[in-house]
């Protein structure tokens, strides 16, 4: 069992680490533009911070599709089923295309509404408004991005989706500094400028993916093609793992977009310093997610293979990297907090709230960890993904979201406080879901080899 640890362990790292660097380098848009914004006072850092968080709405609702998309890619690439690993790919890819016309639709039609629901300053209104209109253009290369950089994590290829996020920070980093600043001949844009730049850093990550999928599919590693499911089974299979993870991750975008108007409406202070934690947060939960994007495509593998132990023996393993790498970064965030607040140009008052918000965060850090390699990578690696949709649904609905409306509003306390209360949900999902992992009801398999292997060792015991 050891050696099988330590196999479980090196195929992790080698999977987790390009996934963890171009999830930290894809998150970092966002965090570039508010770190370079920092500059030009509170209302800016509000403006990004609000009209990042609708944003991020539609980013966690098509990276939930790109998750379904990934769970049946992984077994069906285990099980060498080709033709299964097409129709995931072409029917998700047409469900995410559905999905970001809808969401930029809005972002350009009503941006002043939507940034209404989160602040009732007419200044920070504007500003994320801007802010929001020309981010929305990137939403179509945004989800195309995402969901090759599945199909090509789902068959081994992780430094590619690496490689187009790293040239794509290069060139939003650059970017901001020429737009936001106004330099180089370039008029001064500020808030404006970032937005460009995003936009344009995000188009250029597109492009270069789909060079590098072009260029995998020459090798003949890869035989896709463009191929709807035509057979009702399949549809019904891909229709019950795809619906409750991006019901699950809309849900649960929308209630961090309701806890963003709790902090919103608690004054410019309390959101710029909310906003403030937002780099840090993403930074870590960007290298640490590694690890449970890794977990889903390794289990799924050897569930698609029919390798049931080694999938439940496997997913033990990554929990305990999971907890032993957040506790890493608690200590971390602790130490790193006075000198990172001291990085923008706001008042001393954002500040040390910015400070109190970050100890709390590192509080939390483990458990967020956990729930996300064991909830969101080890649960939906069989494909029951209705079962996150349960624990998700109790937690943020049924936990945080009244605990953080009765903290703020009831009981009135500070920011950092409300913080606390509506992260006690954490907790709660990870009770749930430590009970279903040990239940292993979780386990199950999709690919006809895997099915029929099962039944031969089942047959074989009786």
């Amino acid at each position: 069992m050891k050696e099988q640890s330590k196999v479980f362990y090196k195929e992790c790292i080698q999977i987790a680490l390009p996934i963890a660097i171009q999830s930290l380098f894809q998150s970092s848009l966002g965090i570039i533009d508010q770190m370079m914004v920092g500059s030009l006072g509170s209302i800016s850092i509000a403006g990004i911070g609000l009209g990042s968080k609708f944003a991020s709405l539609f980013t966690v609702t098509v990276t939930a599709l790109c998750m379904g998309a990934g769970i049946l890619m992984a077994q069906y690439y285990g099980a060498k089923e080709n033709n299964g690993l097409c129709h995931s790919f072409s029917i998700n890819m047409l469900l995410g295309i559905g999905i970001s016309i809808v969401f930029t639709v809005l972002s350009l039609g009503l941006p002043n509404e939507l940034m209404g629901l989160y602040s009732k300053e007419i200044s920070v209104i504007e500003a994320s408004s801007q802010y929001l209109r020309i981010l929305a253009i990137s939403f179509m290369p945004l989800t195309i991005t995402l969901m090759f950089s599945t199909l090509l994590r789902s068959i081994g290829e992780v430094k590619l989706p690496m490689y187009a996020s790293i040239c794509s920070v290069i060139v939003n980093t650059g970017l901001n500094y020429i737009l936001i600043y106004g330099k180089l001949g370039s008029p001064v844009l500020g808030i404006k400028g970032a937005a460009i730049a995003t936009t344009l850093a995000r188009s250029i990550e597109m492009l270069i993916l789909l060079v590098a999928f072009m260029k995998v599919r020459h090798t003949g590693q890869l035989q896709l093609k463009w191929a709807l499911p035509k057979e009702i089974t399949f549809v019904r299979k891909a229709w019950h793992i795809i619906y409750p993870i991006v019901i699950c991750e809309f849900l649960w975008g929308l209630g961090e977009n309701i806890y963003a108007s709790i902090y919103g409406r608690l004054g410019t202070v309390s959101c710029a310093a909310m906003t403030l934690t937002g780099p840090i947060q993403s930074i870590v939960m960007g290298i640490l997610s590694g690890i449970a994007t890794a977990t889903g495509i390794m289990i799924g593998k050897r569930l698609g293979a029919g390798e049931i132990e080694e999938a439940y023996e496997g997913g033990k393993c990554f929990m305990k990297l999971g907890i032993l790498g957040a506790l890493v970064f608690s200590f971390l965030v602790v130490v790193i907090a006075p000198f990172y607040s001291q990085i923008f140009h706001v008042e001393t008052e954002v500040r040390e709230v910015t400070i109190r918000l970050l100890n709390y965060y590192a509080i939390f850090i483990p458990v967020k960890v956990f729930n996300m390699v064991a909830e969101g990578g080890i649960l939906r690696s069989g494909g029951k993904t209705y079962y996150t949709l349960i624990i998700d649904s109790i937690g943020t609905w049924g936990i945080g979201i009244p605990l953080g409306l009765i903290a703020a509003y009831v009981l009135k306390l500070p920011i950092e406080q409300v913080y606390f209360m509506l992260s006690l949900e954490e907790v709660v999902r990870l009770i749930i879901t430590l009970v279903l992992f040990k239940q292993r009801k979780w386990m199950n398999c999709l690919t006809y080899t895997a099915q029929k292997k099962v039944r031969q060792e089942q047959n074989y015991q009786v």
